[in-house]
């Protein structure tokens, strides 16, 4: 008779115990970053306390040290998440461009947004003191680099954009001019309208557009357009 409860499936396979264990860790792990990512908007890092973050998931104050071990830990991850997660809502929005001008302007609203970044940069902040946090803030720096770069030369092969800059320099480029116009958005308070258009006048022209077959073409190649074919980025 095959056995008819989780427990009792487990009690006879070591390896789908093992599963289950760790299926329930990364739920876990979820609720407990959901519920950090919340607070720590609401509150910042010094008015949310460990037993606040364990009441709204649901789960034990032992729980967070157990996957977590201190505090600031939870806040760096539920920030380096939060910033991921954005980039790749950005990414999605910026898919259904089809004009250099489309594209960065879809970046800009996306990311201006929302508070991901703002709570980012206290990470970024945060592990100043704690180095011990750097890896996981450099990995995901790292990763909204290369996965921007990658989305972006994926854009530009698509529709055969002229790409001001190797497609790593504006990745790179454009998430740090957008932690800064948005850090400083924020500590000015200004409306997200506001930092919208201070990114795209910071960002400036990106690409052009051209109809001579769908491939990368970097500046400094020659190309049979001239600039009367093209239409600029802004």
């Amino acid at each position: 008779m095959p056995p008819e409860s989780v427990s009792e499936l487990a009690a006879t396979d070591p390896k789908h115990a093992v599963r289950a264990t760790r299926s329930a860790g990364r739920k876990m792990r979820s609720l407990l970053l959901d519920a950090a990512s919340r607070l720590f908007k609401e509150r910042g890092l010094s008015g949310t306390s460990i037993s606040d973050i364990a009441a709204v998931a649901d789960a034990f104050p032992s729980q967070i040290t157990y996957y977590f071990r201190t505090k600031e830990a939870l806040f760096v991850e539920a920030a380096c998440r939060d910033m991921l997660y954005l980039a790749r809502a950005t990414e999605q929005a910026a898919l259904k461009t089809h004009t250099p001008r489309e594209y960065t302007h879809a970046l800009a609203e996306t990311v201006t947004a929302t508070d991901s970044v703002a709570f980012f940069a206290e990470a970024l902040t945060l592990t100043r003191r704690r180095q011990d946090l750097a890896p996981l803030v450099e990995r995901t720096v790292e990763r909204l680099h290369s996965e921007g770069a990658r989305a972006y030369a994926s854009q530009v092969e698509r529709h055969g954009w002229r790409s001001l800059r190797a497609p790593e320099e504006s990745s790179r480029r454009f998430w740090a001019v957008a932690i800064g116009v948005i850090v400083e958005g924020f500590a000015m308070g200004r409306a997200q309208d506001e930092m919208c258009s201070e990114l795209l006048r910071a960002l400036g022209q990106q690409a052009t557009f051209t109809d001579d077959g769908a491939r990368l073409r970097l500046v400094g190649e020659r190309s049979g357009k001239t600039s009367s074919d093209e239409e600029t980025a802004s």
